[in-house]
């Protein structure tokens, strides 16, 4: 448990023999923890801001299997994030839930409908099931009502998931902890310890308490993303990162109404848009343009980039008749993607890599939902520097299996049981335990309950308020202001049991809704003008070059996919015989 004092109780610990540091507490960072004390290797994780601060609370919340990257010829990758979606889909329920998919094709649109046919039945093929389906243009508006119908010719349906991506990242740094693991939050490695030229350790600075340490390692892992390039550097490697954003708009689910996810190709550009459903809220996303600002400045959407994504909606669902002001939030996140100097970066590469530079090994690139091939592939690669690592096991579970009573939550809907266990592992149990009386009722608006603001606070190591609102217990994104009116019962709730005073409170509170009005609020009067205006000016800014036809590469897939599935056959005939 991180109690409001854990931290001071902690440093005094930290100087030992670490067999792993990891530095970065994203995705990456948790997943490669939480292989490792599998191991049973005394592995240390430090992060400059908070768990999951950077792109792992920023993502589009999908776990899928990238069904674009069938189009640029991956199979290995999409084969790989596939499986991977599967695995979790049965290892995580209430955190990984099933997301259906709706795509619409219109007239002109490119690939054509016989060629997407093809295309989901190879993405169907790789995961080892058939779940797509083809829609006439009647059946299709009856489950999306609201999407344009001139020149609308079919449409497709499969199947993916999505995740709260910030509390999958809290549940990996959690049970690594409790199988002994060690998280440190606000702790950055400021510097590299270098021994006859290779790397042996970090020199760590508590941005809390301002304090330092020299922390000694067998081996140190660089699983910051995005910022990768910093620690690289001081080994004299040279930058190889191109930082592209991802940005998002949130409306409330009454004003854009979506059962499941929608997909299709923007007027401008024809890149896909997605319209989905995510814990009550309906997210429009994304962009994909290269990232400018200072790397620790919090990111944010840009005017133009709003003028993108309204641009999206009104051409998709016209007869809502959405305006600015009907945006809830926004939020936007920065993808550590490796630069090979493409000139659209939607082409660049989202595989991952892993660098070993003078004793550095550099994890980064990849998906959310690869995280665990990607923890492996690292351990692999230190094998040689850690002689007494075990064999590494592909078929224990990603998550661990939760089999806890509730005792004390019997007025709860099973839905809500499987949202906490999902969510907080063995730990649901206590925290239906520390609940007070009305506190595992839902909180207005969300499916979050009360109880959960109360855990967050005791146990899961928040800093700031920030922490709270906007990666424990999502309410800065799904709540209107980012759930200010609210903030007095928060208080009563939490004040407590972080430990802090008067002043204290009032300061965060202050600094959170300056950051969520500067960052994650939605644009302000007079930045944007109505979007069709500012479609050309959105252009300049999130358009990339115009996508290249690929006829030969669907072709080629058609071909293939056609190949797999008569071998597939003819694989359960023999199999029934």
């Amino acid at each position: 448990m991180w109690h409001h004092d854990w931290r001071n109780q902690l440093w005094p610990t930290l100087p030992q023999a670490w067999e792993l540091i990891i530095v970065g507490g994203g995705i990456t960072g948790a997943g490669i923890l939480r292989e490792a004390t599998r191991l049973g290797l005394r592995a240390l994780l430090v992060e400059q801001r908070d768990f999951a601060w950077g792109t792992s609370s920023r993502s589009s919340k999908m776990v899928h299997g990238g069904l674009r990257y069938l189009r640029e010829g991956k199979l290995r990758l999409t084969r790989s994030s596939v499986r991977e979606r599967q695995r979790l889909l049965e290892e995580g329920p209430g955190l990984i839930d099933p997301l259906g998919f709706l795509i619409a094709s219109y007239e002109g649109d490119r690939p054509g409908r016989w060629l997407f046919s093809a295309g989901l039945t190879l993405y169907d093929l790789l995961a080892l099931q058939w779940s797509h389906r083809r829609y006439r243009p009647e059946d299709l508006l009856r489950l999306a009502p609201h999407i344009v119908r001139q020149g609308l010719v079919c449409g497709f349906r499969y199947d993916d998931a999505q995740t709260d991506d910030a509390r999958l990242v809290l549940r990996l740094v959690r049970e690594a902890v409790a199988a002994g693991g060690t998280a440190l939050n606000y702790a950055r490695a400021e510097s590299l310890l270098l021994r006859e030229g290779q790397v042996r350790g970090i020199r760590l600075r508590d941005q809390i308490a301002d304090r330092s340490l020299e922390l000694s390692a067998g081996v140190v892992i660089n699983a910051t993303g995005a910022w990768a390039d910093r620690l690289r550097a001081q080994v004299e490697a040279p930058p190889r990162l191109r930082p592209l954003r991802g940005s998002h708009l949130v409306f409330a689910a009454e004003r854009l109404p979506v059962a499941q996810a929608i997909t299709f190709l923007h007027p401008l550009d024809a890149r896909p848009v997605f319209l989905f459903p995510w814990e009550g809220i309906t997210l429009v996303g994304t962009t994909d343009l290269d990232h400018e600002q200072p790397l620790d400045q919090e990111p944010a959407i840009s005017p133009g980039e709003v003028s993108y994504l309204m641009a999206a909606v009104e051409s998709q669902c016209p007869s809502l008749g959405l305006r600015l002001d009907d945006v809830q939030a926004t939020f936007a996140g920065v993808r550590p993607v490796i630069g090979t100097g493409k000139l659209d970066p939607s082409k660049e590469s989202r595989d991952h890599v892993v660098w070993d530079e003078r004793g550095l090994l550099t994890v980064t690139g990849g998906k959310l939902t690869t995280f665990r091939r990607i923890a492996l592939d690292a351990l692999q690669a230190v094998r040689q520097r850690l002689p007494a690592l075990p064999p590494l096991a592909d078929d224990l579970p990603v998550l661990n299996p939760v089999d806890v009573a509730l005792p004390g939550a019997e007025a709860l809907e099973e839905r809500q049981r499987r949202y906490l266990l999902g969510r907080y592992g063995a730990e649901a149990a206590a925290l239906v335990a520390a609940a007070r009386p009305g506190e595992l009722e839902p909180i207005p608006g969300t499916r979050a309950l009360w109880a959960e603001l109360r855990w967050a606070a005791r146990a899961e190591g928040v800093v700031r308020l920030e922490d709270l609102l906007l990666r424990r217990v999502r309410l800065g994104l799904l709540l209107p202001q980012g759930a200010r009116e609210l903030l007095p019962r928060i208080r009563q709730i939490c004040q407590t049991e972080l430990g802090w005073d008067d002043g204290r409170w009032e300061a965060e509170e202050a600094a959170y809704l300056e950051l969520w009005n500067c960052c994650y609020g939605p644009p302000e009067a007079g930045t944007v003008a109505d979007w069709e205006p500012a479609l050309v000016r959105a252009g300049e800014e999130c358009r990339p070059a115009p996508l290249p036809r690929r006829p030969s590469c669907w072709a080629g897939l058609l071909s293939l996919g056609l190949l797999i599935l008569f071998l597939w056959r003819r694989r359960r005939k023999q199999a029934r015989r």
